[in-house]
């Protein structure tokens, strides 16, 4: 046996880290202090209703018998996630979420470009295209619950002759994807012509001498440059459609298994009185938000604003 020992090979160093210059960490300083106060009073004003939302919770705790209050853990947690009702209306909202954020990029994206290229009365043709998003939702809803109600409805008597399409699912599902389009269009828009806005005529002039054609151009040198405009628009209205509300109370009440999770809460929270589920599903609506956002930013990586080159933040 030999007395002398095999040496073990050497794992590869790891990359030095980049060492940031003095320059860099003041500019880090200042944003922090500039986002600071910002910050403090986010914190303030979220973090103990949400503190309180995940306390409630917790507890078996309805007002119409407020003294069995108990603490029960997770309890709450199990009986929502094993209600079909539950699951139910997290499909719904989702389908919702999907298909009208969907049809609104590609409606907002078109409403963009021809607001971006309108030469003659540019104004009146924005002011035109934006006079939905400036009508109260309540009251849009209220419109499009009018118009499609049987013998006093113009879309109701023009398309569903003797038929109350409210009455079922998915008529009233695509009803309320109609209102939700109708009503947030403009505002997808106005997003997307701000990131139009940063596309150079310069490179658009050189990509079409260099032959490509329209749909090269918008595909291979706006959108790559529109990346961030375009995760804006997409998070804020996939975050503003799943917690869809108003226009479902409005329109079916939630009826016909219309109901989104946030109608669900309501019927517990304020309807049913019951503090301890509805602070669950409140919680839960919470978690799903977060996800959805961590995942637009995954998906979109370096697109995201603050991003550096390797994706992070």
């Amino acid at each position: 046996m030999s007395d002398t020992l095999t040496k073990a090979p050497s794992l590869p160093e790891e990359p030095p880290k980049a060492v940031l210059s003095e320059g860099k960490r003041a500019e880090r300083r200042l944003g922090l202090l500039l986002i600071a106060p910002a910050a403090i009073v986010m914190v303030a004003v979220t973090a103990y209703p949400i503190a309180y939302s995940i306390w409630l919770s917790l507890q078996r705790y309805d007002l119409r018998f407020p003294g069995e209050r108990e603490f029960v853990g997770l309890d709450n947690y199990v009986a929502v996630l094993s209600n079909s009702y539950w699951w139910t209306a997290f499909g719904t909202t989702m389908f919702l979420t999907v298909v009208s954020v969907a049809i609104e990029l590609v409606l907002g994206m078109t409403l963009a470009l021809i607001m971006h290229r309108t030469l003659v009365g540019r104004g009146l043709v924005r002011t035109v295209t934006l006079v939905p998003y400036g009508i109260v939702t309540v009251v849009a809803a209220f419109s499009w619950f009018y118009a499609w109600t049987p013998e006093t409805g113009y879309l109701a008597n023009a398309l569903a002759g003797e038929g109350a399409p409210l009455t079922q699912q998915w008529p009233s599902l695509w009803i309320i994807i109609l209102a939700e389009v109708w009503k947030t269009t403009p505002f997808m828009a106005l997003l997307l012509m701000a990131g139009l806005a940063l596309v150079p005529d310069d490179l658009l002039k050189a990509a079409a001498m260099d032959g490509a054609n329209a749909w090269q151009r918008f595909t291979r040198v706006m959108v790559p440059v529109m990346k961030p405009a375009i995760l804006v628009a997409l998070l804020f209205r996939t975050l503003d459609a799943f917690r869809i509300f108003d226009n479902i109370f409005v329109l079916t009440g939630g009826s016909n298994d219309t109901s989104s999770v946030s109608m669900q809460t309501y019927n517990n929270l304020i309807k049913g009185l019951n503090l301890g589920i509805g602070s669950t599903m409140a919680v839960l609506i919470f978690i799903s938000v977060a996800i959805i956002a961590f995942i637009f930013i995954k998906v979109f990586g370096t697109a995201a604003p603050g991003s550096d080159d390797g994706g992070k933040r």
